[in-house]
């Protein structure tokens, strides 16, 4: 299992920083990080969000941090492929590959805001053939040929696409993972699903063993393709120190907060999503139920956070390994504490937790 990051570059009022305060703390946490041996970076493209999310150009800020490490890989997801055009998306993908020299790993998924859909002109009726349209673009663009295409939604008549990417066959590609019948589209597409932070361990593991049972259907044992074996990346808010009660006292209000926030963000719209989102209002009633009794305890219980001394966080760990999880997304105090205590918790973890999983 390897342990990655999570940012939404959150801005809250009460934490006394302001954006380009945040974004450059995490840039330098991002700098901090590869030392300590986390894997990837991943951060999310979300639009007008105050205070929760600002991280709405991640293709800019993560080729920022490509100039600044050398090994920790730069996760882009995912990006909302309804509202984003397949080439440029396939543009910026391939820019950020060059500069990074091979370190992209591309996220993709429908997205969920019918305010982002209405403000970028998209009809969210139409969002599964749209991404459907987009992925094939993409995915054919990375083999260096010309693309010609002819959809419902997009028409290319031989578009070199400029540049190309440098990672052969091509970066990862993950899609958000939400409805169970998005696992069974990953499966089939042979490529990695990736599970937001809003959903409770219970539900995650049942869908985790549908869409290995969905791979095995397709593909049996063996890979989809060159790179392309089943994983799943699991989305947690994370806080780990010494002494599991400081911890906890810290992480408290930050990750009250962000969760809060998540839910307080998506419940509304989940609930009130169009045709082929019916699986999103079932998430958004949960949310509102667990809104009611929000704590750190209800997320602990509920699997959505691990906040604790280096042995307990290890013990709840073992149990995403062991149903399958390949990456775990750590939102270190949920990116919403003082940068001092983000590293401080990113020290700990990986001098007492990443070397207990190899």
């Amino acid at each position: 299992m390897r342990f990655d990051l999570f940012y939404e570059l959150s801005v809250p009022a009460f934490a006394g920083r302001d954006e380009s305060q945040v974004f450059h703390d995490t840039l330098s946490e991002l700098q901090f990080a590869e030392e300590c041996g986390f894997a990837t970076a991943w951060l999310v493209e979300h639009h007008f969000m105050p205070e929760y999310s600002h991280s709405s150009s991640p293709e800019l800020f993560l080729a920022a941090a490509s100039q600044r490490t050398e090994r920790l890989r730069l996760g882009h997801a995912i990006v909302p492929l309804p509202y984003n055009h397949p080439v440029r998306v396939a543009e910026r993908l391939a820019t950020l590959d060059v500069l990074s020299e091979g370190r992209l790993e591309f996220g993709f998924g429908r997205g969920f805001s019918p305010k982002e859909y209405a403000s970028f002109g998209a009809d969210m009726a139409d969002s599964r053939t749209i991404t459907r349209e987009a992925l094939d673009i993409i995915l054919r663009s990375f083999d260096g040929t010309p693309v010609s295409y002819r959809g419902r939604h997009f028409q290319l008549d031989s578009v070199d696409i400029l540049p190309k990417v440098v990672q052969q066959p091509h970066p990862p590609v993950w899609t958000a993972a939400v409805s169970p019948e998005s696992y069974d589209l990953a499966a089939e597409l042979g490529i990695g699903a990736l599970v937001g932070p809003f959903k409770p361990w219970f539900m995650v593991r049942e869908d985790i063993k549908r869409y290995r049972a969905a791979w095995t259907r397709h593909y049996g044992n063996a890979a989809a393709g060159p790179g392309q074996n089943p994983r799943v990346g699991m989305t947690v808010g994370i806080f780990c120190l010494e002494d599991g009660d400081e911890a906890r006292r810290i992480a408290k209000e930050g990750i009250v907060w962000f969760y809060r926030q998540l839910l307080g963000q998506t419940r509304p719209v989940l609930e009130k999503l169009y045709a082929s989102y019916e699986y999103y209002r079932k998430v958004g009633r949960l949310s509102g139920l667990i809104d009611k009794t929000l704590s750190l305890a209800t997320l602990e219980t509920l699997g959505m956070v691990i906040v604790g001394n280096p042995e307990h966080c290890v013990r709840k760990l073992r149990a995403f390994e062991a149903a399958g999880v390949d990456h775990v997304l750590c939102a270190v105090g949920a990116g919403v504490l003082p940068t001092e205590q983000i590293r401080r918790s990113m020290h700990v973890m990986a001098r007492d937790v990443l070397p207990a999983f190899g």
